[in-house]
């Protein structure tokens, strides 16, 4: 399953990270919710910096499939 990510943007101004990756490696996700919803942000570290995207808000029980099949390595 390929997910469709989209560059960060300030959707919401209280987010909170529900679970998340190591942080030691290049790309780090977090299962986020706030307003209701849920999604997740995905962070790659660069160089020169960092790129943060995140999926569309969606609810959270199908944002927590969408996390683990991210963790499982069936999503992408």
């Amino acid at each position: 399953m390929r997910l469709e990510w989209h560059p960060y943007g300030l959707r919401f101004h209280r987010i909170r990270v529900i679970a998340w990756t190591c942080h030691c490696r290049a790309t780090v996700c977090e299962s986020c919710g706030a307003g209701g919803q849920a999604f997740i942000r995905r962070a790659v570290q660069l160089d020169d910096g960092h790129q943060v995207h995140e999926t569309n808000p969606s609810p959270p029980q199908e944002a927590w499939m969408l996390w683990i099949c991210l963790l499982s390595g069936a999503a992408r």
